[in-house]
């Protein structure tokens, strides 16, 4: 006897007759059948996989793979690619026009050039892309094998296409996949001939773009409906990446004669992505030599068979990389996520248990920044600017003004801080760091790696030696502290079964907000939901932020990839006048350390408590 509706049922079937893969076509009928004989877990299964349709939200697709609507499968990925095809043949030239099919041009067929990872389906899922732009007449150059997201963001700019797909789920568990979008060229304000320069081109979608795109995927007949072609698109050779290497490795500056970067000794991690090879490559060609890899995590392997969920950021996962940094003296970790988009790197420290400290996104943020606004990847153009995301550390707007550059705060990814004008380094708090937005308008990990490598080597050559005694990347965020004062930086999140608690909450919190945090009284309450640019300094979302006056700060929204409430706090303690010397200076720090990590734990206790849940 089923114990499924006969909507889902009828809804499984419709689905299963217009899928493209035998397999997931099997799988959901299968399912189907035990449903219809009475098991429940299979009647969830079924009704889960037909909940709806896969969101094309921001940036594209991400889900976990499986047969029906709401999953990452062919079907939804013919008909995704029909949609966006049929965007680029109405915003870009009209179908059928020729054109070279190494770059955009104007009066040519729209361009779209397509990467994938090493995840499951996602080689298929970038061939079925690739066919499906060919039989819609938009041009398709494939990468040659599975390749980091930062590659693909800048064959887009490289290539002047009008559109980038990037097959990947990034960091998330091996269950996923995803389906990125870029646009460029002629999609873009402004865009055109090669050379047209928009902060926007080679970036993510955003609004209006992103709704466009997912009405006309929702407009799309079933897969089985929509032509492919057998053939016609290109793959590319090495070209685009040896470009690609070529521009990155470049970015410190050629190698120093003595030979500092060579003897910089480096532990590398690519959690089982396809950022390894590129990562070693770009290294060497930039001087890097003394580069280990940790061998268990080196090769791709869509399982990360070392780690459930493989983000650097998470516990445990940069384990093996600094137990081989112990055995072998080494003076960096280095880790990208697996498209090698994000970098998270650790340092030597005696202070620490295990003699290895790694550093926080907003600290190799502030480190980054530093770096470029003092010049260390080359002279800055008039109306520089630095860039990070409204939950990032205010320390970066600290830093851009004693260097007299520009500051800009966007809402929370990349498609945001990718497109403030003038920009020449961005960075957001989970690790993303853009180094170098006028070869890739995107975080890149790559490149991030190379810059923070190079920098490394400088600091320990000029203090003489290894990177034992802890400094290095250290002291440079020790003088940022005295500077500018500590900027401790942390986060509460909770998870909720219900999501009606996180709109409750938000109302509640709207409502009545906190007269005061960690002891000080609440100076600005900002309701980014009813701002604006020009109000709160990034365009309307659903967020708070609470600012106190000494500094302290609060940003709570719910998040945009899971039921979770998300509390980004930051405490600022000044550094006190050392006596004695070098000694003293370090007890003032010290000091200023600890009242901030103090204050920090009492701010996150109150958010707890303010939130309630």
């Amino acid at each position: 006897m089923s114990v499924l509706d006969a909507a889902t049922a009828e809804r499984a079937r419709a689905w299963a007759a217009g899928d493209v893969d035998e397999n997931d076509r099997a799988a959901l009928l299968a399912l189907l059948a035990r449903a219809e004989d009475g098991e429940r877990a299979a009647a969830a299964e079924v009704a889960s996989a037909l909940a709806g349709d896969l969101e094309f939200g921001t940036a594209g697709l991400r889900g976990a793979l499986g047969p029906g609507s709401s999953r990452m499968n062919r079907a939804v990925v013919v008909r995704a690619a029909a949609g966006l095809a049929e965007h680029l043949l109405r915003h870009a030239a009209p179908a059928g026009a020729e054109g070279s099919a190494e770059g955009g041009a104007e009066g040519s067929a729209p361009l779209c050039v397509i990467g994938y990872d090493a995840r499951r389906g996602s080689a298929q899922f970038a061939r079925d892309t690739a066919a499906v732009m060919t039989a819609a007449g938009v041009r398709a150059l494939l990468l040659p094998r599975a390749l980091p997201t930062p590659v693909l963001a800048f064959a887009v700019r490289h290539l002047d296409a009008d559109a980038g797909v990037m097959v990947t789920a990034s960091h998330n568990p091996p269950q996923d996949n995803g389906y990125k979008v870029y646009l460029g060229g002629r999609c873009t304000p402004g865009g055109g001939p090669t050379g047209a320069e928009d902060p926007g081109r080679g970036a993510q979608i955003v609004p209006p773009a992103d709704a466009q795109i997912a009405a006309a995927i929702a407009a799309q007949p079933p897969a089985a409906e929509v032509p492919r072609a057998e053939d016609g698109w290109s793959v590319l050779g090495g070209e685009v990446l040896e470009a690609y290497l070529a521009a990155v490795s470049a970015l410190p500056g050629p190698p120093p004669a003595d030979g500092r970067r060579a003897a910089l000794r480096v532990v590398l991690t690519p959690v089982h992505g396809v950022g390894g090879a590129v990562v070693v490559e770009a290294l060497r060609r930039a001087g890097v030599t003394d580069v280990t890899v940790v061998p268990e995590q080196a090769d791709p392997d869509p399982d990360f068979p070392t780690t459930a969920f493989p983000n650097p950021e998470e516990p445990g996962v940069l384990d093996l990389a600094l137990a081989l940094a112990r055995s072998r003296e080494a003076d960096l970790v280095i880790a990208v996520d697996p498209d090698a988009d994000r970098c998270a790197v650790a340092v030597p420290d005696p202070a620490r248990e295990g003699g290895w400290r790694p550093l926080s996104g907003d600290e190799l943020g502030a480190v980054l920044g530093e770096h470029t606004a003092s010049g260390g990847l080359g002279g800055l153009p008039a109306g520089a600017v630095l860039a990070c995301s409204l939950v990032s550390s205010s320390l970066l707007g600290r830093i851009a003004a004693a260097h007299g550059l520009g500051h800009a705060e966007t809402l929370t990814g990349f498609k945001w801080i990718s497109r403030a004008p003038g920009l020449v380094f961005g960075y957001e708090e989970a690790i993303g760091y853009c180094v170098a937005p006028r070869l890739v308008r995107d975080k890149d990990g790559v490149s991030a790696a190379v810059v923070v490598a190079a920098l490394a080597a400088d600091l320990l050559a000029g203090q003489g030696g290894r990177a034992a005694d802890g400094r290095g990347l250290l002291a440079v965020l020790d003088r940022l502290a005295v500077e500018h004062g500590v900027h401790a930086t942390g986060q509460v999140s909770v998870r909720v079964e219900d999501l009606s608690l996180i709109t409750a909450a938000m109302a509640r919190l709207r409502a009545q907000p906190p007269a005061e945090l960690a002891g000080a009284p609440v100076e600005r309450v900002d309701d980014l939901a009813r701002g604006s640019v020009e109000t709160t300094g990034v365009p309307a979302t659903d967020g708070l932020r609470w600012t106190t006056a000494d500094g302290a700060r609060v940003v709570v929204r719910p998040s945009g990839t899971e039921p979770k409430l998300k509390c980004y706090l930051e405490v600022v303690t000044p550094v006190g006048a050392g006596a004695g010397g070098d000694g003293g200076a370090e007890a003032a720090l010290s000091t200023a350390r600890e009242a901030a990590g103090q204050r920090l734990q009492a701010l996150a206790a109150q958010v707890r408590s303010l939130l309630a849940l």
